[in-house]
């Protein structure tokens, strides 16, 4: 194999992932390597799309938002519109932890009380006992 092409194993081994993750993303059309029999070869291209799949995980896109960000990109143009869509998903995906942020401290402030309740609760049971 040359330099700029590389085999399921050679993708999986250095993007820490399994190969039938890469055999689910050649059937959803994310990955195109050139079949030959059993093999897979995977070009520049491939590998490419692929970080950018598991980038855009890491930032919470799902697969078909990061499939039409990848699908806008071109060459020959500046991008600029894939990079525009970008930074929006981005800001939403930012926003949508916030909120959960913000839901998560409010239950653990729930969580503390209701235990401070049920602790109350526990020492009087307990005192009535006695």
């Amino acid at each position: 194999m040359s330099k700029n092409e590389y085999s399921i194993r050679d993708l999986a081994d250095e993007f820490d992932v399994t190969t039938r993750t890469l055999r689910f993303y050649e059937e959803k059309g994310l990955l195109k390597p050139v079949r030959d029999k059993n093999s897979r070869t995977y070009s520049s291209a491939d590998r490419t799309r692929l970080r950018l799949i598991l980038r855009g995980k890491r930032l919470g896109l799902t697969l078909d938002e990061s499939h039409a960000i990848i699908m806008m990109y071109d060459s020959q143009a500046h991008n600029t519109e894939q990079l525009r869509t970008l930074i929006a998903k981005v800001r939403e995906k930012r926003q949508q932890l916030i909120e959960q942020q913000k839901d998560l401290e409010l239950m653990l402030i729930d969580l503390r009380d209701s235990e401070e309740r049920f602790l109350a609760a526990l020492t009087e049971s307990e005192a009535k006992l006695k």
